[in-house]
């Protein structure tokens, strides 16, 4: 082993030469997104998820019905993030919002840290880095304050073990299953952890030797099993599946939520121009895979193109996947280990506390106007109405102020029928189906986003007067039967 640390070449000392790259990768997107706090509370979903894990601390267990809709009160519902949410209440109730904006940001920076860590064990650090900040700015407009991105550093250390085991051509170690059970806690995406055992399962029968291939085949079929056991370590037990399968069911639902729609490539964004460049790249380089790996690449590409929440886990995975038969084919090599050195480590870490601590203070990071109707919602306080017909941004903020709403972002709690028709209805896609709402449900008030083309009726039927307006919400009260 020593003799293979001295053939690696030494890099060129920088002024960070004592800090590895991958705490400085962590310190930099950490400041960065602190800097920027209030981009990553842009999603009205954060006002329900923090009130939930409100309701878990306040009752000592988790909810099993829903109530806060009067659409759907009473009806069984799981909450698969309960504990995203408690630690976002907490998060919250420590330090405002300026909490779960650094706690979203700490797990953010600790899941591009470990990737740039494990790219740094086969190639150059400076690589690694431009590689990380590369997968980034490509996941940043999905790096928002909700259960999604806690579960990132997860993903990448249970992605990293399974990698880790199938290139020595062995099972992974079954102290991998605490990860999939907190992952199974944290967000109902834990099902993708299962695919990926499979996945690496194939890798490494693959790649062994002929007579190695039944008891290997054997022995990850009972860390899957293990692991399947392990994703029902919840309050919910065998429920917390039934409830990601039930959210992966939604079918025509989700091509009308904008996190779930495919990549549109009729336009050159981001992402669109990091797939052409890679493709370009591989033809280019001749990049050689082998095929359990290209199917796995080619599986977190249909991912990432069927719908856009998936773009961070190609970004974050695909360096992962490729980076062992790639280094091996280009014969790059590993970064100079650089140890953490305590000095500029707490000089770094003091620096970012003192930080975050000014930040919390001024009050600087908060959900955007968009997201927070606080005058409209005063208004229908004030009228004491019981039952409000709103457009879906604003279901969070609704929830939060203790407002019984008609939808939410729990899609799977409405399912695919009851929403397919709101989103017609408020679209005058169907009138008839818009009035009937109005009448089946005794809605007493409806908020509307300025766009909605839903206004454009009220404004003109008898029944409803507009009684608030601004740039981000109108509100109609009823005025007869």
């Amino acid at each position: 082993m020593s003799s293979e640390i001295a053939t690696i070449p030494r890099e060129r000392a920088s002024v960070f030469g004592e800090v590895p790259a991958w705490f400085l990768v962590a310190c930099g997107i950490y400041g960065l997104l602190l800097f920027a706090g209030s981009s990553m509370l842009a999603d009205s979903d954060t006002y329900w998820q923090i009130a939930v894990g409100r309701w878990i601390l306040d009752h000592g267990t988790v909810p099993s019905v829903d109530i806060y809709s009067f659409t759907r009160a009473g009806e069984p519902w799981m909450s698969s993030s309960w504990l995203s949410q408690v630690l976002y209440a907490l998060a919250y109730d420590l330090a405002g919002w300026t909490g779960p904006a650094a706690l979203a940001a700490i797990c953010i920076a600790a899941a591009f840290a470990q990737l740039t860590a494990i790219l740094s064990g086969r190639i150059p650090s400076i690589s690694a880095s431009v590689v990380a900040l590369a997968a980034f700015a490509l996941s940043t407009p999905h790096l928002l304050a909700r259960p999604h991105v806690l579960v990132l550093p997860v993903m990448i250390a249970w992605t990293n073990g399974l990698m880790g085991a199938s290139e020595r051509r062995e099972a992974p170690s079954f102290w991998l299953l605490p990860l999939i059970a907190l992952w199974a806690n944290l967000h109902g995406g834990f099902l993708f952890g299962l695919v990926l055992v499979g996945a690496f399962a194939l890798d490494a029968i693959w790649s062994a030797a002929p007579a190695q291939r039944p008891p290997l085949a054997l022995r990850w079929t009972g860390f899957g099993i293990a692991a399947l056991a392990a994703c029902c370590a919840t309050p919910y037990g065998w429920g917390s599946i039934l409830a990601s399968l039930k959210i992966l069911s939604l079918g025509e639902l989700l091509h009308l939520i904008g996190e779930w729609m495919p990549a549109d490539f009729g336009r050159i964004g981001g992402f669109e121009f990091t797939i052409l460049a890679l493709i370009a790249a591989a033809l280019y380089r001749g990049v050689r895979l082998p095929p359990p790996r290209i199917a796995l690449v080619l599986g977190l590409l249909y991912m990432a193109l069927s719908h856009v929440r998936n773009i961070e886990i190609f970004a974050l995975l695909l360096p992962m996947v490729v980076l062992t038969p790639v280094a091996a084919q280009f014969g790059l090599q590993a970064a100079r280990v650089v140890r953490l050195r305590a000095a500029p480590a707490v000089a770094l870490l003091v620096a970012l506390c003192g930080s975050t601590w000014v930040v919390a203070g001024s009050d600087r990071i908060a959900p955007p106007r968009a997201q927070s109707p606080v005058a409209a919602v005063d208004v229908l306080k004030a009228r004491n109405v019981k039952r409000v017909l709103n457009d879906l941004p604003f279901g969070g903020y609704l929830i939060w102020r203790q407002v019984p709403v008609f939808v939410d972002g729990r899609a799977e709690l409405y399912g695919e029928t009851f929403d397919v028709a709101y989103y017609r209805a408020l679209q005058l896609k169907d009138v008839d189906c818009f009035i009937d709402l109005l009448r089946t449900y005794g809605i007493d008030a409806v908020m509307l986003e300025p766009t909605t083309p839903a206004i454009k009726l009220l404004d003109h039927i008898g029944g409803w007067q507009r009684v608030y307006a601004d740039d981000h919400a109108v509100v109609y009260a009823r005025t007869a039967n």
